[in-house]
């Protein structure tokens, strides 16, 4: 029954959504004053209220863990690295606005929910009740809906990834080191369902990982601390880059994967960080991508230099990619944040409203405050642009959700069915454990969530039964 009403709640929220932005007109110049999370109940050094806070009533409410919230009113939470009176923002909590009624109607229909939420494409976040967000000790807000599992997932459907890093004689000093923080970040969008393998290149090509040579690993939480770990380039070395060799193994490494049965068995893709090609390597592509052209290709270039930025642009464009230039390590997020918006365009323009859950995790909204945590699972469905103009352009507006306490999905299990040493316990497609008596995660600055090794797979979880 949970999961039927949770579904409903999903569906009216995205149609809603859509809905909003079919009658809304985008406007360069429009002005509207919302409620921003950090800044409402705050003044300024005048004693003024600051510009886009106001007064906004905040009451402890017993449901939501006796956190102040305002069940009459979202507000919204921007990161700290995005203008909060950029166009694409205002327009963009202009027109869900109409999402504040549904709210309000979801949570009197079904007052077992919890919180709701819509995290746009732009970066906003929109969050029923509304809260007052609380900065850390240096002012900043880092929470960005963007980068969350919830989004990530729904946003996209699973993917084989091959990140490819130049480390040629020219990559060295700044550039390599924002060609790690693009890897770190190209990493951190990667989910359970996805997989994932890295290699680096000069004058020859070289598995930053031996033990994953010629294969796709699972985008795991521990094959990511492998690939993280192993898989920032240390040192450069050789003159030049051997792009077609490089191309070559990276191609056949996801070809294969397909005739394997192995990966995702959905979106393959190739992410190329370089500072330049010196061709475009044509030749190679007709051989082993073309027409299909079933694996995309997208291109970072690193740094200020633009020399050969015409061919690492050419085979972003014609391999059905995203080309984007990164000069400064400010500007590796949005950037590599792009190449979700291409791989969703499939299901936009198909309108697929696939409904995940994801895995177990522990959040918490209000950092000081323990009793706010709960071990939860998020529930998120895409949001699509239905305007005719755009229709065929595949344009991802967002993603809403809700989130679902696990002691809420336990409290379905037929416990008179068990018997007296019997208890239930919830698995994902993947394995991982959700809920079981004797998970003992590890919180650390009430946070992040960390599942001891022996209790991430079913599998090794037994052994200790």
């Amino acid at each position: 029954a949970i999961c039927v009403k949770t579904c409903f709640v999903m569906n009216r929220l995205a149609e809603a959504a859509e809905d909003a932005d079919y009658y809304h007109d985008y406007n360069d110049t429009l002005e509207f004053e919302y409620y921003n999370s950090m800044l409402i109940n705050t003044l300024d050094e005048d004693g003024n209220p600051m510009p886009l806070g106001g007064e906004f009533a905040l009451e402890e409410n017993e449901h939501f863990n006796k956190i102040p919230v305002n069940t009459q009113q979202s507000n919204i939470q921007v990161p700290t690295n995005v203008y909060n009176k950029d166009p694409d923002i205002v327009n963009g909590v202009y027109m869900s606005e109409a999402l504040n009624d549904v709210f309000i109607d979801n949570f009197q229909k079904d007052p077992t929910l919890t919180w709701q939420y819509f995290g746009s494409a732009s970066g906003f976040f929109r969050l029923y009740p509304g809260i007052q967000w609380i900065p850390d000790e240096n002012g900043v807000v880092t929470f960005d809906c963007r980068k969350r599992n919830w989004y990530i997932q729904a946003a996209t459907s699973p993917k084989d990834v091959v990140i490819v890093v130049d480390v040629s004689g020219s990559m060295k000093g700044l550039r390599l080191t924002i060609a790690k923080h693009t890897i770190n970040t190209i990493l951190d969008t990667l989910g359970e369902n996805d997989f994932v393998n890295i290699i680096a290149y000069s004058d020859y090509v070289r598995y930053v990982e031996p033990c994953f040579k010629g294969t796709l690993v699972q985008a795991d939480l521990d094959n990511r601390e492998v690939t993280e770990t192993r898989g920032k380039p240390s040192n450069t070395q050789g003159k030049h880059a051997n792009c077609a060799l490089r191309v070559c193994v990276c191609v056949c490494v996801c070809v294969q994967a397909t005739a394997l049965g192995q990966g995702s068995l959905c979106n393959q893709a190739i992410m190329l960080i370089t500072d330049g090609a010196m061709e475009d390597y044509k030749d190679v592509f007709e051989e082993f991508n073309w027409p299909e052209r079933r694996v995309r290709v997208f291109t970072y270039l690193i740094g200020r230099e633009m020399t050969f930025a015409d061919s690492v642009k050419w085979i972003a464009c014609n391999n059905k990619g995203y080309y984007t230039h990164i000069s400064t390590l400010a500007d590796v997020q949005e950037n590599v944040m792009e190449y979700l918006h291409v791989l969703s365009r499939p299901m936009v323009i198909n309108h697929d409203h696939d409904i995940i859950w994801t895995e177990a995790y522990m959040d918490s909204v209000v950092s000081d405050q323990a009793q706010s945590l709960l071990l939860m699972t998020s529930v998120a469905m895409p949001v699509f642009s239905k305007k005719k103009e755009t229709l065929s352009h595949g344009i991802l507006l967002g993603v809403v959700g809700t989130d679902v306490a696990l002691r809420e999905l336990m409290r379905l299990a037929p416990r008179y069915k068990l018997g007296i040493h019997g208890y239930a316990y919830l698995l994902t497609n993947n394995g991982y454990i959700l809920s079981h008596p004797d998970l003992r995660p590890l919180v650390q600055r009430f946070f992040f969530l960390f599942f001891p090794s022996c209790y991430r797979r079913f599998k090794h979880w037994m052994c200790f039964v």
